[in-house]
């Protein structure tokens, strides 16, 4: 008989296999455990055929990268530790020292820092391109350029571009189109069949997702996705995930599939109380404009109306104040507010505002955005009528200190 903590380590029991529940098991590993030698030389993780260390998947990790690739209309996935990793993955799997990138000026803001921080050091070179002007696209890219970040709404300021004219000019030009997804999260419109009906599809190449967002749901989970249709690029982006030891934790894997049931619920509860918030906005003088994709004077609103389900534009929405108020008046404006917390992210049960100094995000003044401090509101899921309560005391506030 072996010694007690032997038999801790390599008790014979096993559970019965037959077992079901409405949550999927975690399974936590770092090292695999083979039957035999040959087992071990015969398995390949890489289709999911079989696991081989922890770093590469294990039941939790597969089945979630199954159901986002579900969500998205994508055939593979890889997992990683934030949106801005995913974002990272695609670059560093598609670009060399030579290439250049081209993003939309209203891009998610660390995606420029990344390029300008990092990629601009091994001799890579970024672009920036009106998104609201296909045109301007069409005319920056070269024939050094490999890949092409589109984003719908764009970061901050909302603005919702002509997706599918963005992306037929990169098909056109032959280079990789990929689309930051978080806003649209899967349910607001197929990133991989922007025109359903077409034939072949016209989508986006990859979909980067945060899913620390809306599909965790609960502002405790950094987490992102790389999909994509192409088995070519996903090789590509897979290997860099390997090369750089990318994984994701078991427990940040479960709490993510526990929430994936209810996002579909709760995107649309946001969308819903935002623009209730919106259109109230609209009436309040210190506002110069309310920056949201259903709202029909916001940049772009008729390319959302064509492209979206009418019931999904998120719950992300921006305003202009008034250029008669300074910076300080704004702030204490943001500070005022017992509600809204003040925090970047988005997509949890608590609602956040995060006011921005637009002019050093942008190479210029976007058009069609009035001139004003910025500030973005990211809804929660506080009662609609005590978050309006809020902005009114607030704004009171606000108006009483000039």
């Amino acid at each position: 008989m072996p010694d007690l903590t032997t038999q801790l380590i390599h008790h014979p029991y096993q559970p019965p296999a037959d077992f079901a529940a409405p949550q999927p098991g975690v399974f936590k590993a770092s090292t695999v455990i083979f039957p035999s030698v040959a087992a071990m030389r015969e398995r390949d993780w890489k289709d999911k055929s079989a696991f081989t260390y922890g770093l590469h998947g294990t039941p939790t990790t597969y089945q979630l990268e199954e159901r986002l690739c579900s969500l998205e209309g994508g055939t593979y996935c890889v997992l990683v530790p934030s949106g801005l990793t995913a974002i990272a993955n695609v670059a560093l799997a598609l670009l060399k020292t030579g290439d250049s990138m081209l993003v939309p000026d209203n891009v998610y803001g660390p995606n420029k820092s990344f390029a300008d921080g990092q990629l601009a050091r091994w001799g890579i070179s970024t672009q920036v391109y009106d998104a609201m002007d296909p045109a301007d696209l069409a005319a920056k890219i070269t024939d050094t350029t490999r890949l092409v970040w589109v984003e719908a709404a764009g970061s901050v300021t909302l603005e919702f571009p002509d997706l599918p004219a963005l992306v037929r000019i990169c098909h056109d030009r032959g280079v990789v189109c990929a689309l930051d997804n978080t806003w649209g999260a899967g349910l607001a419109f197929n990133p991989f069949d922007l025109l359903p009906g077409t034939s072949p599809a016209l989508g986006v190449d990859i979909s980067a997702h945060a899913l620390t967002k809306y599909p965790s749901g609960g502002g405790d989970v950094l987490m992102g996705s790389v999909i994509t249709r192409d088995p070519a690029l996903h090789r590509k982006i897979q290997r860099t995930h390997m090369h750089l030891g990318l994984a994701v934790g078991a427990n940040d894997a479960e709490l993510v599939l526990r929430s994936l049931s209810s996002m579909a619920l709760r995107y649309h509860a946001h969308d819903a109380a935002t623009r209730t918030l919106a259109r109230w906005c609209t009436q309040q003088p210190a506002f110069a404009q309310v920056l949201h994709p259903a709202l029909p004077d916001s940049p772009g609103h008729a390319h959302w109306l064509t492209l979206c389900r009418t019931d999904a534009a998120a719950g992300l929405f921006s305003v202009v104040l008034d250029a008669q108020y300074t910076v300080a008046q704004v702030d204490a404006f943001c500070d005022a507010l017992q509600l809204f917390k003040i925090g970047y992210s988005w997509g949890g049960p608590m609602s956040l505002v995060v006011p921005y100094e637009l002019a050093s995000m942008r190479k210029k003044w976007p058009t069609g955005i009035a001139q004003g401090t910025l500030v973005r509101f990211a809804v929660g899921l506080e009662s609609v009528t005590d978050l309006q309560a809020d902005l009114a005391q607030a704004l009171q506030h606000m108006v009483a200190s000039c």
